[in-house]
């Protein structure tokens, strides 16, 4: 029996409505390039959310992922395998981190990251020290305990009662954040640069700050780098970038390349605070996900991809400050590597959204971070053509909103 040919309508008919998809379909991508079920080309300034970061379809992964599917593609975690053996160990060998835990996203990550911190502080110190302290307008994931966490109370509000014990400071505000960071707080969550929250990269002194206290507190400090992570900032993790080093780091998005994966690694001391059964996942470290993160991660864990980030870094400022001068709609173009975020002038406050499908139109695919900040995240490859080409696009868009 021949398939029923499908639509961006089929969405509405059969998915549960919690996404608003684009009007058109990708069907195929090579690069930083994608196609639509008519063939329309896209630049592809998103990456699938920070994911693909060696872009769409890289033979490497690709080579990778076929000659593990012609080995073995899941075992029970009765077994351990080969594959996620290597990619510890190159996570090992090229952080902080003693002892990592492979699972299947930035959600799952972080969740075990928080779980971690609280049983760390049970077994070393009381069940009293539970508390954990974040920042607002952050991004932890979907699962209650993350978007709880998130401090978005837009994300967490038809779902509560929520977990306790949560407090959060706003971003880069050292003060307020020592104000609620105690001898109860086990742990303190924080992005190097918050993404959704608007790419909005730590001020200097802050997180050597956070540091200082949990020290102070015997806190654990935890940075979520599902989305800094894997070369984004130009430097493996970003928080390789500060004179700090957490005691949990997550990790996902980049990390497969564009294969489902993610990961918490920490420390042998406070991973001995998990032992048999008291954490678990069913797919985590399938050998599929692990031998295509561990290509990717050593593609790009190399000077030549990492110092590449850096130089595209400037190639879209200097191309989106001169969009601002000759159209005067961004009032702050920040991030870190290509982690981008422009800012709307008040003239244009709570667009991003149109930004973004007028982009479409034009054949550029771009994100936002929240209703103020139109967000570009590339592939860390992204061709010097394809940048050139696709700020043009922008630019297009751009027109288009400023004419409405």
């Amino acid at each position: 029996m021949s398939q029923r040919a499908v639509t961006r309508q089929t969405f509405d008919e059969v998915m549960v409505p919690m996404f608003a998809p684009a009007a058109f379909v990708p069907v195929r991508g090579a690069g930083s390039r994608v196609w639509d079920q008519d063939g329309r080309e896209y630049v592809d300034f998103a990456a699938g959310i920070a994911v693909n970061g060696l872009g769409h379809a890289h033979p490497d992964l690709v080579a990778a992922l076929h000659e593990q599917a012609q080995k073995l593609w899941h075992i029970s975690n009765a077994f351990t395998n080969e594959p996620v053996l290597r990619l510890a160990q190159q996570l090992v060998d090229a952080t902080f981190a003693d002892r990592v835990f492979v699972c299947n996203s930035g959600s799952e990550a972080n969740e075990a990251a928080l779980k971690l911190a609280r049983k760390y502080a049970r077994d070393h110190f009381s069940p009293e020290k539970h508390e954990i302290v974040a920042f607002s307008n952050a991004f932890h994931g979907r699962t209650l305990f993350a978007v709880s966490v998130g401090g978005q109370p837009k994300y967490s509000a038809d779902f509560g009662p929520l977990p306790g014990g949560i407090h959060h400071a706003p971003y880069n505000d050292l003060a307020a954040a020592e104000a609620l960071i105690s001898d109860k707080t086990c742990a303190v969550m924080v992005e190097p640069v918050q993404g959704e929250g608007g790419v909005i990269p730590a001020a200097p002194g802050f997180l050597e700050g956070l540091r200082a206290l949990c020290d102070k507190h015997n806190a654990l400090l935890v940075f979520d780098e599902v989305q800094t992570g894997v070369g984004r900032t130009g430097a493996l993790y970003a928080y390789m970038n500060h004179n700090v080093t957490p005691d949990i780091m997550t990790s996902a998005k980049a990390l497969g390349g564009g294969f489902p994966v993610g990961a918490m690694l920490t420390t042998d001391k406070v991973a001995a605070s998990f032992s048999v059964g008291s954490h678990g996942t069913t797919y985590g470290g399938n050998p599929l996900a692990a031998a295509v993160a561990g290509r990717a991660l050593e593609i790009i864990n190399t000077p030549e991809v990492l110092g590449g980030v850096k130089w595209r870094h400037q190639l879209f400022i200097e191309g989106l400050n001169a969009i601002n001068r000759r159209h005067g709609i961004f009032s702050a173009i920040r991030g870190s590597g290509l982690l981008i975020g422009c800012e709307l002038h008040s003239d244009y406050a709570g667009r991003a959204k149109d930004f973004s499908r007028a982009g479409e139109a034009e054949g550029l695919i771009s994100l936002i971070a929240g209703p103020n900040v139109v967000r570009f995240a590339p592939a860390l490859n992204i061709p010097e053509a394809d940048v050139t080409e696709g700020l043009a696009r922008f630019e297009r868009a751009v027109a288009r909103v400023v004419k409405g």
